[in-house]
């Protein structure tokens, strides 16, 4: 069957890459070594999967534990398993990243802190991780002479919208600790470019959702406390607005990053240029359930007043115009997709609906 395996391959490269229209001269992923640091992870793992069917040849850092757990990648299929090169480890250690990047010629580099509620709690570990693990990355990418570092920023780096929708021209404000780790990385980035053309570009994805999601995020908090059976769902504060993109849509848009021309040193939204609230999206994804639920907000759910970001609305023209990539995938459609697969009992079993994961 490896035979066919192949051909599908083939066939999902050349359908992503039309679908794409990439412009101007690109670099070609098919065929090529790649790192990808949090591929254990929500948008890693897909990220994995999706590169692999594309003929890249994958090497999935993945965050050591005495466990053996790939995290995500253990779901995937046994066929995906087999075409990965699998290196435990953690991005905090140089010499770690620098044996994991030999021989590599482009960088994923998705590996983060992400829970904003833990960031209160323990910054620390989102400076070790977020900033240092950057740090390393781009160091060890240098040093090895990669051809392409994708740098996995965040829409959170805007805080609340001074205007909207938000360009990349939008004034950065650190508005959680964790915000303020990705503002340093994306810096750091920008003077590897600046300082030693390290072919580096910044992924800057707004609220990304689907399979696989941690419990700490909204959509996933909303789907397993109404599957769970529970009349009245427990939230925080329903009045933000955010651009959510299904997690295939940003897959495809880090591989346009990963390959398009004349992207170097700059940062690029991924986003789909429509917003919601948190209240209309609870309405919405009971609609789609068929399920009558009433919410009831929590204190402990809300951040400080000065750390919520009100409203996230991006822009995607510079995406556009630098790879041809739009959002395909719609939420209507997007939230069915991921309300039957934490309908599975299976999946669904991976997660604590009566606690509140921060």
């Amino acid at each position: 069957m490896a035979w066919l395996f192949d051909i599908l391959k083939f066939i999902l490269f050349f359908s992503v890459y039309n679908q794409l229209s990439l412009k101007g001269n690109m670099i070609h992923l098919n065929g090529k070594k790649i790192l990808i640091t949090g591929a254990d992870g929500f948008i890693g793992s897909h990220l994995t999967e999706l590169l692999v069917r594309c003929g890249c040849d994958v090497s999935a850092f993945v965050y050591y534990n005495s466990f053996n757990s790939w995290g995500w990648l253990d779901t995937v299929s046994d066929e995906i398993k087999k075409n990965i090169e699998l290196i435990s480890g953690d991005v905090r250690d140089n010499n770690c990243v620098r044996k994991a990047t030999k021989g590599v010629d482009v960088v994923y580099h998705l590996a983060a802190l992400i829970g904003i509620p833990f960031s209160y709690n323990s910054p620390d570990s989102y400076v070790d991780t977020n900033i240092k693990g950057t740090l390393n990355v781009l160091q060890a990418a240098r040093d090895m002479n990669v051809e392409r570092v994708v740098v996995t920023s965040t829409s959170e780096v805007y805080g609340s919208a001074q205007y909207v929708p938000i360009d990349e021209k939008h004034p950065l404000q650190g508005q959680s600790p964790y915000s303020a780790t990705k503002i340093a990385a994306d810096k750091l980035a920008e003077s590897f470019y600046r300082s030693f053309d390290t072919p580096v570009v910044i992924a800057r994805p707004f609220n990304t959702y689907g399979p696989r999601q941690s419990a700490r995020a909204v959509i996933p908090t909303i789907i397993t406390q109404i599957l769970s059976g529970e009349k009245e769902i427990i939230l925080g504060s329903l009045k933000p607005r955010r651009d959510l993109n299904y997690v295939s849509d940003i897959c495809e848009g880090f591989i346009a990053i990963g390959q398009a021309d004349k992207v170097c040193g700059r940062e690029i939204n991924m986003c789909s240029g429509i917003d919601i609230s948190i209240g209309e999206l609870v309405d919405k994804i009971c609609k789609l359930m068929d399920k009558d639920i009433r919410v009831k907000q929590e204190d402990v759910r809300l951040r400080p007043e000065g750390s919520e970001v009100e409203r996230l609305l991006g822009s995607n023209k510079l995406m556009n115009e630098m790879t041809g990539w739009n959002s395909s995938v719609s939420l209507d459609e997007g939230l069915k997709k991921t309300i039957a697969w934490f309908a599975d009992n299976i999946n669904m079993a991976r997660y604590k609906a009566d606690m509140y994961n921060i």
